[in-house]
């Protein structure tokens, strides 16, 4: 019967602290986060503007690419084998080239992209440490992570409004 009482009370308290423990998890979409911030939304509409000034650049250069290709097929009945054949190897070399720009382009554009969001999260981890402290609170995790959870725990809104109260802007470049 002793032994009972104890295994009773043992349950009782730890059932008593997990419960205690889960009141102090909760959970923050940091994708929204990212894209609804001042910060956020700055980069992005510079990074926008950037993947649109180098995405114009290569469409004229790929519409000059296929203006000399066809010029170069409506003068192959008048030029000889050999200069057709030179002015071919040298429209491959700079379609070559133009799809290198275009990969480069494209790979750039990613890195800048990857390299606003870490900077967005590294300004983003202190507030988050900051809050956590101040709240008495155990974890936060990325609402990605989350099964499912009652949203009285999603701190998503009131960190979006301490981000952007501390944060205006990231610097890129």
């Amino acid at each position: 019967m002793k032994n009972i009482k104890i295994l009773f009370i043992i349950i009782f308290i730890s059932l008593f602290f997990n419960k205690s423990i889960a009141a102090d998890l909760y959970f923050v979409d940091i994708k929204q986060i990212l894209n609804k911030s001042k910060a956020g939304k700055k980069a992005q509409d510079y990074l926008k503007k950037k993947y649109d000034e180098e995405n114009e650049k290569l469409k004229k250069e790929s519409i000059s690419l296929k203006k000399e290709e066809s010029d170069l097929i409506s003068k192959k009945k008048l030029v000889s084998n050999d200069e057709y054949k030179k002015s071919l190897n040298l429209l491959r070399k700079k379609n070559i080239d133009y799809q290198k720009k275009r990969r480069s382009a494209s790979n750039d554009w990613l890195k800048k992209k990857n390299e606003a969001r870490s900077k967005l999260i590294q300004n983003l981890n202190p507030i988050l440490t900051k809050y956590m402290n101040e709240n008495n609170i155990e974890m936060i995790v990325d609402k990605k992570y989350v099964l499912l959870a009652n949203s009285k725990f999603d701190l998503t809104e009131i960190i979006l409004k301490i981000l952007d109260k501390e944060i205006k802007s990231i610097k890129l470049e």
